[in-house]
C-alpha cells in the first residue's frame, strides 16, 4: 500500500471530511496560511496517482473524492506498522506504550476492561 505524506495526508483529511470537493473549496478548510492553489492541485493530482483520489470532470473543473476510507487507511497503517515494528504482535504494542510512559492509568483500565469484552464475546484464539 502507497503511504501518504505529511501534505497529502492533509489534503486527505480535509476530503474524508468534506465526502467530496473542488481544489477552491477544499483550500477554504486549510489553517491559515493556507497553501497554494496549484499546491494542493498538485498533490491532490499525486493521491489521484496513487489510487486515493478519483474526480468528476464539470468542463474544465474537477471534483475530487477520495476512494479510500479514513478507517481503511488507519486499518492498513497500523497493520502494516504493527507488521514492520512489532512482528505482528499486539502484545508488544501494548507493551511499548505501556512502558514508554504515554499509557495514563485510566486508558490501561480501559483497555483492560475492553480486552475482557473481547474475551466474554469469543475473540481469537492465537
Amino acid at each position: 500500500m502507497n503511504t501518504l505524506t505529511k501534505a497529502e495526508e492533509q489534503v486527505m483529511q480535509i476530503l474524508w471530511d468534506e465526502k467530496e470537493g473542488f481544489v477552491k473549496e477544499l483550500l477554504q478548510h486549510f489553517p491559515e496560511p493556507r497553501p497554494a492553489y496549484n499546491t494542493v492541485s498538485t498533490i491532490i493530482r499525486i493521491l489521484e496517482k496513487k489510487g486515493f483520489v478519483d474526480h468528476r470532470s464539470f468542463g474544465k473543473s474537477h471534483q475530487y473524492f477520495p476512494l479510500m476510507s479514513r478507517e481503511q487507511y488507519r486499518e492498513e497503517r497500523f497493520s502494516s506498522l504493527m507488521k514492520d515494528y512489532f512482528n505482528g504482535s499486539m502484545k508488544q504494542v501494548l507493551s511499548h506504550f505501556g512502558n514508554s510512559g504515554s499509557l495514563n492509568l485510566k486508558e490501561a483500565d480501559e483497555i483492560i476492561q475492553m480486552m475482557e469484552e473481547i474475551k466474554q464475546k469469543g475473540g481469537k484464539d492465537e
